[in-house]
């Protein structure tokens, strides 16, 4: 083996070309980024235990169901661009990746319209 070949593979991250490639966030901006989902994680979990959902129906429920979406949706946008590296990788990778949340979206809410979860005829409905 010659000293090229043994250098490369002793550190790929160098790539041969003797910089060091960088991706992500330093481990301070990663521990950040936990105790900010963390919070939001929180934050989601005090929201559905608040007395708002004791019957709520109709526009009441939307409105709750909306604001967890949100949350679930900033949560999913900050881990698959920090933690899965989608800054780094070509635009329609991310595009794709980014429609799985948008569908899952579609078939929570259309599996709470058939559960009938937005009118009176919810269960425990007063």
């Amino acid at each position: 083996m010659t000293d090229t070949t043994s250098a490369t593979l002793a550190d790929p991250i160098e790539g041969g070309h003797g910089a060091k490639a960088h991706h992500g966030l330093s481990d301070k901006g990663y521990i950040r980024i936990a105790f900010i989902l963390a919070g939001i994680t929180a934050v989601e979990v005090a929201w559905s235990y608040l007395p708002m959902w004791d019957g709520a129906t109709g526009m009441k429920a939307l409105f709750s169901t909306g604001v967890l979406l949100v949350m679930m949706g900033f949560k999913f946008f900050v881990v698959a661009s920090n933690f899965m590296h989608l800054k780094f990788d070509d635009k329609i990778l991310t595009r794709v990746f980014y429609a799985g949340l948008f569908l899952a979206v579609g078939v929570y809410l259309a599996a709470l319209t058939t559960f009938q979860i937005w009118g009176s005829n919810t269960p425990g409905y007063r």
